[in-house]
């Protein structure tokens, strides 16, 4: 399992990329992140629905009631134009960090 620490910095990196393809909701998009991590990495709820709403404020993401289906509407998420432009920067300034980090790393 991969630290949360370790990860925090890039939450909105991980549910961005959860929202590239399609809308989405807050459940889906915490299995997709799961998913993709292969088990390694499971994202809290309150930090899930912390950073869906950092990034709607930012205007990166938008959200919207989806079709009733047993009890509430879901509300969706889906990127912006603007969210699309803010995932490339934000991967290539991950790509950025890893290769800073790397120059400090000696494995035995």
């Amino acid at each position: 399992m991969i630290s949360a620490e370790v990860i925090r910095g890039y939450v909105d990196l991980l549910v961005l990329e959860a929202l590239l393809d399609e809308p989405s909701y807050g459940y889906a998009i915490s299995k997709r992140i799961e998913e993709v991590s292969e088990g390694k990495y499971e994202l809290k709820e309150t930090t899930l629905y912390s950073a869906l709403r950092r990034l709607e404020k930012q205007g990166v993401i938008s959200s919207f009631k989806g079709t009733q289906s047993q009890g509430r509407a879901r509300t969706y998420y889906e990127l912006t134009q603007l969210g699309h432009a803010h995932y490339r920067e934000r991967c290539l300034e991950w790509q950025e960090t890893v290769d800073l980090v790397r120059r400090f790393v000696r494995l035995p």
